[in-house]
């Protein structure tokens, strides 16, 4: 008997589990599987069965192996992250691709611990809990000497993209895993969870290189608070919450604290909003312009009539850019997007472990979401 004739015994329960947790409406499944949406509530309900074609197709769109759909009673997923976007009517609800990315860091950081366990690598934060009571820029000046980010450092840096990487690769010396995935940048900005070790935090490769390095920082002050949050992090937000507030003007401090702000608006105070002022500082520092502005508007260097004005100029920087395409239309290399993705230490971590026969060759790929071909560059392209 062909597939697609072959009828499966579903557990309701289960399949309205599998359809829930996936951010696909029920009409998106009926449409995808070129049936009705009510059709769709016969299986729920028991009144008919799916083919296994249907359910492979299912499988397909959900990320789920076909075994998920065969269980006796749904699983227990540890819970999505505090909703802090302030999105009316959208609270705790995500775009399918935010929920499989979701799904996809959690996994990462449970493939993490286990394969630290193995090479009996620590795990637990290496950080201390702060309360939300102690001020922003004083926790921000702590962190930018413990990470030893001095003014002239972050000076040197060629781009912001050596200035993002060097951010990442402290943060995972402290035991917290940086992965760069793409979604729907109305959706979510960046995630962290910090209920689990290692702590692991989200951004979106939608957005511009300066808004990840906001997002990385404004995630970290939620881990530092002991918090597992999505969010849409933005330098020029203004939050009645007191929690992104704060993890906001932490990321803000820690990016260009006041005390190196200060004389550097003071040398240019005639001239900080022309544009070629703001372009040279937004290159010196690596933060966008519209950080900038926020600075300016905070230690009262412009008017907030100049700032709304000149912000507006500056909106095409929120635009989503493809951060994986190559001029030319070509996708980038794998090696290149692996380790985009999960960094340095993840890719260390699962090449210990092959090294030490923990996980088999196919484990590795696996984990590293690679080809064979592929394999070798990786490793050379990562810091063991």
């Amino acid at each position: 008997m062909a597939r697609n004739q072959i009828l499966v015994d579903i557990e309701p329960s289960v399949l309205k589990w599998l359809i829930g947790s996936s951010g696909w409406t029920k009409e998106e499944v009926a449409k995808r599987l070129k049936t009705s949406p009510q059709t769709i509530d016969k299986f729920l309900n028991k009144e008919k069965k799916p083919t296994y074609r249907q359910l492979e197709e299912l499988s397909i769109i959900f990320k789920r192996p076909i075994a998920s759909f065969l269980l006796s009673k749904p699983l227990q997923e540890k819970p999505k992250p505090k909703d802090y976007r302030m999105l009316p009517s959208k609270t705790n609800i995500f775009d399918k691709k935010t929920i499989l990315v979701m799904r996809k860091s959690r996994k990462l950081q449970e493939l993490s611990k286990e394969l630290s366990r193995n090479i009996a690598y620590e795990t637990g934060s290496k950080i201390k809990r702060i309360k939300i009571s102690e001020r922003p820029e004083s926790i921000a000046k702590q962190y930018r000497e413990l990470f030893t980010l001095t003014e002239e450092r972050q000076k040197k840096f060629k781009n912001p993209y050596e200035l993002f990487n060097y951010l990442r690769d402290v943060l995972e010396e402290y035991n917290i895993f940086l992965f760069q995935f793409s979604m729907p940048v109305e959706d979510a900005r960046g995630f962290v969870f910090a209920d689990e070790t290692p702590s692991v935090i989200v951004v979106n490769t939608k957005d511009s290189i300066e808004a990840r390095i906001f997002s990385m920082m404004h995630e970290f002050g939620h881990i530092l608070l002991g918090e597992s949050v999505i969010d849409l992090p933005e330098a020029t937000a203004s939050y009645k919450d007191e929690v992104e507030r704060w993890c906001n003007e932490f990321a803000s401090a820690f990016l260009l604290p006041k005390e190196i702000a200060k004389p550097v608006f003071d040398e240019n105070k005639s001239q900080l909003l022309q544009r070629a002022i703001l372009k040279t500082l937004s290159n010196r520092y690596k933060v966008s312009k519209a950080m900038l502005l926020v600075n300016m508007l905070k230690l009262k260097y412009i008017t907030k009539t100049d700032y709304e004005k000149k912000l507006s100029q500056y909106k095409e920087e929120a635009i989503p850019k493809k951060e994986m395409e190559k001029k030319g239309g070509g996708g980038i290399k794998s090696e290149v997007r692996c380790l985009s993705e999960v960094g340095n230490k993840f890719i260390s971590l699962v090449a210990n472990n092959y090294d030490k026969n923990y996980i088999t060759y196919t484990d590795a790929l696996s984990y590293l979401s690679i080809k064979s071909k592929s394999f070798d560059k990786v490793l050379s392209k990562a810091k063991k």
